[in-house]
């Protein structure tokens, strides 16, 4: 049975990376919102500390590199197939996936955009975690990976990807153009989606690995943002891009059942844990708020209805609904992870809420805070623009909507677009 509260073995890891978030991330947040494109130094330290709680075993799976899918659960634990239910098991892990959620959750306390600069915890990595082959995990688990998906003329749609991987030999050449890279300058390994034949929709796309000094792989601009400013954002064009057949992720087949190709697994993974950078920021942005609210005399009285409060009181009560039951869908979906269970509905599910909690609660808080939030002495004002990506990128409020209206329904993605 799933025990939504933060599992003992898993707070010093929340309360040592609660710590690196307000005493190394705060502090320079502002710095590096106003050095766009400037890589936070800081960072090697929170990246050699997150090495080695992994490396001891004490982090349990901390950042988005530990995020994996669980496979070695007995059968009448993992369930089979792609149906929504799966038989329940007699026993309860709480693994990787939720430790990843819990520590991504507390370093977007400090700032998301760090979080997303952070070497070697990419959502890049999150995807070779979820669908790489054992040997590919050795080779590229010490690397820091970024994630190439969208496109100019496919976003949300990932089955309408162009970009074309044609084998040639031991290798395959990708041609194409690639989008909104999160850490794409910075990152080491690219992981790029490319189809192996467009016909075939979604079915034919496939993960592959591409080294960042490939010379097919070529930087064309570094975009300027609203938010999480941070972190760089790419733009490349793959030009007859060499990439070893041995660095296509996972399994090499196209298969034509089960609606989803082997890289589409990576979504399960990666949903929850942006999932989480919302979660955590919406919390920084309640406990800034709650804190000023008080400073002027204004607090909630948990014991009393909302309509006999402050109505800034009221809204705060109402904030903190919706912060926990986008807390709750989140933890959900990484506990279904660790224990075998499908969880796509559930990774859209706690992506959408999350997102869209994220947006509302940042900006009600810059509205409760008044002049206060709007100004960039603190960082409400900030945290306001950083919220929207949250929503927007990893598939959007929409895209999410619609997965979990097709899981529910039973329709595929051809019965209903």
């Amino acid at each position: 049975m799933i025990n939504l509260e933060v599992p003992r073995k898993f707070i010093p890891l929340v309360n040592q990376t609660r710590g690196f978030a307000e005493e190394v991330m705060r502090p320079i947040s502002r710095r590096y919102d106003r050095a766009e494109h400037t890589y936070p130094v800081e960072l090697d330290l929170v990246s050699a500390v997150i090495d080695g709680l992994t490396d001891s075993g004490a982090g349990q799976g901390a950042g988005a590199a530990g995020a994996t899918r669980t496979t070695d659960l007995p059968s009448e634990v993992a369930g089979v197939g792609s149906g929504r239910k799966a038989p329940r098991g007699p026993g309860n892990r709480n693994g990787a996936n939720l430790s990843s959620v819990l520590s991504v959750m507390e370093t977007c306390r400090g700032d998301v955009g760090l979080a997303l600069s952070i070497p070697r915890q990419g959502l890049g990595n999150a995807a070779i975690a979820a669908v790489a082959t054992e040997e590919q995990k050795a080779r590229y688990g010490r690397r820091w990976a970024a994630m190439a998906i969208t496109e100019p003329e496919a976003g949300s749609d990932s089955g309408a990807i162009r970009t074309t991987a044609v084998k040639d030999g031991d290798e395959y050449v990708l041609n194409g153009e690639k989008i909104f890279v999160t850490a794409g300058e910075r990152a080491e390994l690219v992981v790029v989606w490319a189809t192996l034949d467009r016909s075939l929709g979604k079915k034919a796309i496939k993960s592959f690995v591409v080294e960042r000094d490939n010379p097919g792989l070529k930087l064309v601009r570094l975009e300027h943002k609203l938010g999480i400013r941070a972190s760089d954002t790419a733009n490349f064009h793959l030009d007859n891009c060499r990439v070893p057949a041995s660095d296509l992720l996972g399994d090499p087949e196209i298969r034509t059942e089960g609606g989803f190709g082997g890289a589409m697994a990576t979504f399960d993974n990666t949903r929850p844990l942006v999932a989480a950078m919302a979660v955590g920021l919406a919390r920084a942005c309640l406990d800034t708020t709650t804190e000023l609210l008080a400073g002027a005399g204004v607090t909630v009285d948990w014991d009393r209805p909302p309509t006999c409060q402050s109505a800034a009181a009221a809204r705060l009560a109402e904030l903190e609904a919706e912060y926990e039951s986008a807390y709750l869908l989140t933890m959900r979906a990484a506990w279904m992870a660790d224990n075998g269970r499908p969880n796509s509905m559930e990774a859209s599910m706690a992506k959408a809420k999350a997102g869209r909690t994220c947006v509302d609660v940042a900006l009600a808080c810059v509205e409760l805070a008044g002049p206060t939030g709007y100004a960039e002495t603190g960082l409400l004002e900030k945290w306001a623009r950083d919220a929207k990506i949250l929503d927007i990128f990893e598939g959007t409020q929409q895209i999410q909507l619609l997965v979990v209206a097709r899981r529910l329904l039973g329709l595929s993605s051809a019965q209903l677009r």
